[in-house]
């Protein structure tokens, strides 16, 4: 029972017990506890500092990525602006290109079609006149194998010589 009630003697030898392991603990164990705590302490900081610092980063290059990806959107709708135009200004183009053609050819074609039409006419003079021949000299023939048909026919041309 003399652990129920505590006697001044072993409340004595405790307290110096207890001096003597915080004495001996201060020496030898709480100093590298303590710098293991500051180490690590300092460890955890480093880590915060760093990871803070790699979220800077990854923000900046975040910023960044965007901003290189709305360049490129620039770039591509520029391309696509200067393709478009390319391929209107080629369509427009190829469409003058074609109405000239067109009109070159349908030139062509009237100048064609009108010398051809000279010729035709030229050939239709040609062949009236050579109908034209035939006809009066197979005239001529019939009225002048009748000595009396000539007479006349030069009494009527003399009358058309004079009046005219």
């Amino acid at each position: 029972m003399d652990l129920i009630k505590p006697e001044f003697g072993l409340i004595f030898w405790q307290t110096v017990t207890f001096l003597v392991v915080v004495f001996v603990l201060s020496r030898v164990a709480w100093k590298p506890i303590i710098n293991g705590l500051k180490e690590r302490e300092k460890s955890i900081a480093e880590a915060l500092e760093k990871a803070e610092q790699a979220r800077k980063e990854v923000a900046l290059s975040q910023a960044n990525n965007e901003k290189l990806l709305e360049e490129a959107r620039i770039e591509r709708d520029k391309i696509i602006r200067l393709a478009q135009k390319a391929a209107d200004d080629f369509r427009n183009e190829a469409c003058n290109k074609a109405s000239a053609e067109a009109a070159k050819i349908i030139e062509e074609a009237k100048k064609a079609i009108e010398t051809e039409k000279q010729q035709a006419l030229a050939q239709i003079k040609t062949q009236i006149a050579t109908l034209s021949i035939e006809i009066a000299e197979k005239l001529l023939k019939q009225q002048l194998e009748n000595p009396e048909k000539q007479k006349q026919l030069v009494e009527n041309l003399i009358k058309n010589l004079e009046l005219n």
